[in-house]
C-alpha cells in the first residue's frame, strides 16, 4: 500500500506513485542565511574543506497522483523531494515541491542547489550538490516536467490545472459539395468563347510557298546573313592563342620602338660630352 511521503499515512488504493528522478548520492550542506537578493553562492558552502557538509543522502523525486472519487477526469497531483539514508532508506528530510522557489540553483555552479525542506514542523534551507554534472542536468529536467504537471508552467496542450487530455480543435461541420438533381457546372475558360476552331488543313504546295516566303525575308543590316545566304547561324572566330598574342605584341614593339635620334640623342659621331 502506498503511503504519504510526508506523514507516512496510507493513501487510497487508487493512488499512483512514480519516481521521477533518483540519485544514489548527493551531498547536503548547512548553508548560511541568504544575504543577497541575487541568489546563493555555492563556493561558500564548500569552503574550508567542505566544513559545512553534514551528510550524504539518496535523493528521490516522488510524484503522487490521487484520482477524484467522483470525477474520473480529475486528480490531485503532488511532487516531493525526499532525502533519505542510502543504506536504510530512512527519511531525513522532505521538500514538498509547492512552488518553483522550493529549489533554487546556485549562481556559480550548475551542480549545486538550495532546497527548502520541512520536518517536525520546522522549515530549513539546505544546500545540495551533485558529483556529476550530468546528474544535475537530469535533475533539472525532471523538475521542469514536474512544474508543467503541477501547473507552475502552463502547457498549451494541457487541460485545466496544467494536466489532462490535450485540447482538440473543434471539428468543422462537413459540407456536401455533390451535385443535386438538375444542377450543372459552368466553367469559365478565361475569355474564350465557343468552341476552339480546328486549324485549316493546307496542301503541301501552300505550305512550301509559305516557307519560301518566310526564308526570303531579308535580315537586318550587320547581321552577317548576307555572307551566309543559306540562313545558317554565323559564329564568332575562336579567341587567339597565347603564342599569337605574344607574337603580335613583339611586332607592335618593333613597329613603334623609337630610335635614339627620335628622342634627341646624337648618333655618337662627336662622342659624349662634346
Amino acid at each position: 500500500m502506498n503511503t504519504d511521503p510526508l506523514t507516512g499515512l496510507p493513501l487510497p488504493n487508487t493512488a499512483i506513485q512514480r519516481i521521477l528522478f533518483l540519485a544514489p548520492k548527493v551531498h547536503i550542506y548547512q548553508i548560511p542565511p541568504l544575504t543577497s537578493t541575487k541568489g546563493y553562492q555555492a563556493s561558500t558552502w564548500t569552503a574550508d574543506n567542505n566544513k559545512r557538509q553534514i551528510f550524504t543522502a539518496r535523493l528521490r523525486i516522488l510524484e503522487t497522483s490521487i484520482p477524484h472519487p467522483t470525477d474520473a477526469d480529475s486528480e490531485t497531483v503532488t511532487t516531493t523531494l525526499l532525502l533519505e539514508d542510502a543504506s536504510t532508506g530512512q527519511l531525513f528530510a522532505a521538500a514538498p515541491y509547492t512552488s518553483p522557489n522550493t529549489v533554487e540553483q546556485a549562481l556559480d555552479s550548475s551542480r549545486f542547489f538550495a532546497i527548502t525542506v520541512v520536518g517536525d514542523g520546522r522549515k530549513a534551507i539546505l544546500g545540495m550538490g551533485f558529483e556529476e554534472r550530468s546528474e544535475a542536468f537530469d535533475f533539472s529536467i525532471s523538475l521542469q516536467d514536474a512544474r508543467r504537471v503541477l501547473g507552475f508552467e502552463k502547457d498549451p496542450n494541457a487541460g485545466p490545472g496544467g494536466k489532462g487530455k490535450p485540447k482538440q480543435a473543434p471539428e468543422e461541420p462537413k459540407r456536401d459539395f455533390s451535385l443535386k438533381e438538375g444542377e450543372t457546372i459552368s466553367i469559365n475558360l478565361g475569355g474564350l468563347k465557343g468552341r476552339r476552331s480546328r486549324p485549316e488543313q493546307k496542301s503541301p504546295g501552300q505550305q512550301k510557298s509559305e516557307q519560301d516566303a518566310l526564308f526570303s525575308i531579308k535580315p537586318p543590316p550587320g547581321s552577317g546573313a548576307s555572307a551566309n545566304p543559306a540562313g545558317a547561324m554565323s559564329f564568332l572566330p575562336p579567341p587567339p592563342t597565347a603564342k599569337s598574342v605574344k607574337e603580335e605584341r613583339r611586332r607592335s614593339r618593333q613597329t613603334f620602338e623609337h630610335k635614339p635620334e627620335d628622342l634627341g640623342f646624337d648618333d655618337g659621331e662627336f662622342g659624349e660630352f662634346q
